[in-house]
């Protein structure tokens, strides 16, 4: 197969990051003009997608659309039968709760079977809070890993964020993690009680969303001035300024007149 094919393919549709809003304002026309003529649909949570599609789609051609749940607690037995329709011919989309596909969501498991199965996977424009996040961050976008969720249980999430500390001041790379809006306060709480003073913790709150707030600080600035999130989505990212010794090993970066493409 090559990548001119015209094989039915999934596509991997964004959702807004915080649920409200105009579809337009954070899609490109040609990712709105896509979810309008897709009729197939595998989402994570159906009221966040049917919120999307409402304000994307007609009255008429919502009315056409099917729609299949996958989420935490689908069986991967399941997953063959949600790409049926690839396989009849017709073209199908992926949509998370918020935000791309896939990314710390079970989305990632019907990719890669239609990888195995030989359907294109085609990843749409949009908003990705991971990365809003980071370029907003101040913190070293050029090293930097995702950690999904960190542990519930109190002891060993205070662990993982020790650890975290420990790698950051090693080798200066940003570590980006993400809570269950619920969670948030306390997960900031460990932050603060855990992470070094001169490490930075950034927080980047519901991002595109009319009450977005970015604070990205030093654990001892976030002291002095503490403040709450609450129950919206956020990202966590704790690094270091980049542009130290510590942050910016030899051969870092690119001479003048080898311009970074990105």
């Amino acid at each position: 197969m090559t990548m001119t094919d015209t094989k039915p393919s999934l596509y991997l549709v964004p959702n807004l990051i915080d649920g409200e809003g105009l579809p337009e304002t954070a899609l490109p026309a040609a990712a709105l003009a896509r979810i309008r003529l897709l009729r197939h649909y595998v989402v994570e949570g159906e009221k966040a997608a049917w919120r999307l599609l409402s304000r994307v789609m007609s009255r008429e051609e919502a009315a056409l659309v099917a729609i299949e749940r996958l989420d935490e607690h689908t069986r991967p037995e399941e997953l063959p039968r949600l790409l049926e329709p690839l396989r009849y011919g017709f073209d199908l989309g992926l949509v998370s709760e918020a935000g791309l596909p896939c990314v710390a969501d079970p989305g990632s498991a019907l990719a890669a079977l239609a990888h195995e199965e030989g359907f294109r996977v085609i990843p749409l424009v949009g908003p990705s809070s991971l990365m809003l996040a980071l370029a907003a961050s101040g913190l070293d976008g050029q090293r930097f890993s995702f950690l999904g969720y960190l542990p519930q249980e109190p002891d060993l999430r205070k662990l993982a964020l020790r650890d975290i500390d420990r790698g950051v001041r090693s080798d200066g790379a940003t570590r980006i993690f993400i809570e269950t809006p619920y969670r948030n306060d306390r997960l900031l709480s460990d932050c603060l009680a855990v992470l070094s003073p001169d490490t930075r913790l950034c927080v980047a709150a519901s991002l595109t969303a009319a009450d977005e707030s970015i604070r990205s600080e030093t654990v001892s600035k976030w002291k002095k001035k503490p403040s709450t999130i609450g129950k919206r989505p956020a990202v966590f990212l704790v690094g270091r300024t980049p542009g130290t010794s510590l942050d910016r090993p030899s051969g870092f970066g690119h001479s003048v007149g080898a311009p970074c493409k990105k």
